[in-house]
């Protein structure tokens, strides 16, 4: 009798505390990666304004695409590092047709259009509104708006669906160079338009740009101011300093924009496997070097630490007492998941969990600082037992716990891509107003809080 006001208290204080945005840790776990967060709990929750965000995008990054790659690297048991925010929720994805009524599938240009605009467009377009095909303005707009740094690094193509939603706005996501927008003629120079992918991203002078993609960039602009030359070449008249590996990526100086190319198409994986097949594979290891991934190619952590430094110095240098926003992609967890190919989509989600470490390890020195760790979209990697026999593809994997684990691929027939799925993805968070991904939002919600965050007008 005596023991329950004390367990009325402890009731009404958390209640206290999750009414108040914090979390309430839960008991810890018996490994030692399992165990709460608990100084970056209270780390920027007395803070209502964020001076810089990091948002960092697992594409095609689902709860079972996590899972696989923490069963495989540090254990059922363990812990990634995206899984020690201490603050977590889900949102919705879904996508909408002209008239604004659910798509239940989304893909990247849609669902990357939500928290980069607030608004939902249709599947394809980039930035711009489902109907009537009008540019909206993007969260990385407000921040340049608002005297801040900007900086986009993705594994895909910088013309790639993610980071093209930032600092572009296309009627079709192909419109990525130049010569490919045969899909949308109303955006050209010739039409008034703002022209491809390529030429928007360095007409926007964001600050850093890293990622793949130099194809798109080589290729020629056809009209306007910079007619005759390559988008590379519009870019260093811009100002920007054109780096296309590791080395040049550390001599790069803050002050002027940099955009990295560090790879002709998509930046290679880091790992890889055999891919899953109609009947399983055999139980393997997967192979963590890629002799298709050139030395010198910067990964994906080393790209945001170089990142994070130029967007603060440049700040610092300017006198500006303001910060910055950087979005950072693991773009080929997506990519691998469309081929079925276990091994490099683990190997994808691990370098993106480095770069969540980065962005964590900056926060911790930098408390005013919200990082954000989500995904567009799910996709169709799931976990099930070895004596299933799927009808699609499957593949056994070793673990690094030396137990085997079977993953499946099952939402397109074999020799078809793979597809994303309609379910909510994970949002995780910390600093100031972190606590707006907890519960159930959706994936629109996430602008109105970078906004809301970085107080921009």
């Amino acid at each position: 009798m005596g023991s329950r006001p004390y367990r009325r208290r402890l009731a009404w204080g958390a209640a206290a505390l999750l009414a108040a945005g914090v979390a309430v840790p839960a008991a810890a776990s018996a490994s030692e990666g399992g165990s709460s967060d608990v100084p970056a709990l209270a780390a920027g929750h007395g803070a209502k304004k964020a001076k810089n965000v990091i948002l960092l995008i697992g594409d095609g990054m689902g709860d079972s695409e996590i899972t696989l790659a923490r069963d495989y690297t540090v254990g059922a048991a363990g812990r990634l590092n995206m899984d020690k925010f201490p603050l977590t929720g889900a949102y919705t994805t879904y996508s909408v047709d002209k008239n604004g009524k659910p798509d239940y599938v989304t893909d990247s240009a849609a669902s990357g259009t939500g928290w980069a605009t607030g608004r939902k467009t249709v599947n394809g377009r980039i930035s711009k509104t489902p109907g009537t095909d009008e540019p909206m303005t993007t969260i990385l707009e407000l921040a340049q708006k608002n005297g801040l740094a900007t900086g986009s690094v993705t594994t895909a193509e910088l013309t790639d669906a993610t980071p093209a939603v930032l600092a572009s706005h296309a009627s079709d996501r192909s419109c990525q160079g130049p010569a490919d927008m045969k899909a949308c003629p109303g955006d050209t120079l010739a039409k008034g338009g703002p022209g491809s992918i390529a030429e928007q991203s360095v007409n926007h002078k964001v600050d850093v740009l890293l990622g793949g993609g130099k194809a798109r960039f080589d290729q020629k602009v056809t009209e306007g101011r910079f007619a005759g030359q390559t988008v590379t070449q519009q870019a260093q008249k811009l100002g920007y300093q054109v780096v296309t590996d590791d080395k040049g990526l550390k001599a790069a100086k803050p002050g002027k924009p940099v955009l990295g190319l560090f790879a002709d198409g998509n930046v290679p994986v880091e790992w890889t496997g055999k891919p899953a097949a109609q009947g399983g594979t055999a139980p393997q290891r997967c192979v963590t070097d890629n002799p298709e991934r050139k030395a010198g190619t910067p990964n994906l952590a080393d790209q945001t630490t170089k990142a994070l430094q130029l967007l603060e110095a440049k700040q610092k240098g300017a006198g500006s007492k303001k910060g910055f926003f950087l979005q950072v992609e693991g773009a080929s967890i997506d990519k691998r998941d469309h081929a079925a190919d276990p091994c490099g989509q683990i190997g994808e989600t691990a370098a993106l969990d480095r770069a969540v470490k980065v962005a964590r390890a900056y926060a911790a020195q930098h408390p005013d600082t919200l990082v954000v760790t989500t995904a567009d979209h799910g996709h169709s990697s799931q976990i099930v037992p070895l004596e299933a026999t799927p009808p699609g593809l499957s593949s056994t994997l070793v673990t690094d716990e030396g137990r085997q684990l079977k993953v499946n691929y099952s939402t397109n027939t074999p020799g078809k891509s793979q597809e994303h799925t309609g379910t909510e993805v994970r949002i995780a968070a910390q600093g100031p107003q972190a606590e707006r991904v907890l519960g159930v939002t959706d994936q629109t919600e996430l602008f109105t809080t970078i906004r809301t965050a970085l107080a921009l007008r």
